[in-house]
């Protein structure tokens, strides 16, 4: 399987779990705001993730990556049905993307400083980008899935863990299930 492949399917692999994430939480709990996690709740990680998938999506027409013009449409961090059919969504336009436009290059825009002053735009692939949401999923993963633990939620062990990390555990014998 070619690098462009395992992005794609791990991409997809991150949809999937958001999905099991929906099955697995009540509406209240998907909305409830968690005071040790910032006062966040994970239908606000969730929907910031999807955000980062519809930045994706609309760069494939406009040329560009802009993580900072995302939705943030609140029914996706309040209403998990539509957060669903969102996710899915995502997943069916996904699915037939072909591996080959992953190296296609794109321009990106998003704030890094907190200087004021217009947010760079640098080069990347597309590639690279999908890579990088997958990894920026999973780090919120990683916080959705502490919210829901301290609700009383079980979800996949390895719901949030970095593949890197599962690597590694892996190879030292370690194992979460």
């Amino acid at each position: 399987m070619t690098t462009d492949h395992r992005i794609l399917r791990a991409a997809l692999r991150i949809l999937d779990q958001g999905e099991a994430l929906l099955d697995a939480v009540s509406s209240d709990i998907y909305t409830t705001q968690v005071s040790a996690a910032f006062n966040s709740s994970i239908g606000g990680h969730y929907r910031h993730c999807l955000d980062h998938y519809v930045s994706f999506q609309r760069a494939l027409d406009r040329g560009i990556v802009d993580y900072d013009a995302r939705g943030r449409d609140p029914r996706v961090e309040s209403d998990p049905a539509f957060a669903r059919q969102l996710t899915r969504q995502l997943r069916a336009s996904l699915e037939p993307f072909p591996a080959e436009m992953l190296s296609r290059s794109i321009a990106v825009r998003t704030e890094v400083s907190y200087a004021e002053g217009e947010p760079p735009v640098t080069q990347s692939t597309l590639g690279r980008e999908l890579a990088y949401i997958i990894a920026h999923a999973i780090h919120h993963y990683a916080l959705i899935a502490v919210m829901a633990r301290l609700n009383g939620v079980a979800l996949d062990p390895n719901f949030g863990l970095a593949p890197s990390t599962a690597a590694y555990e892996k190879a030292i014998g370690r194992s979460r299930a």
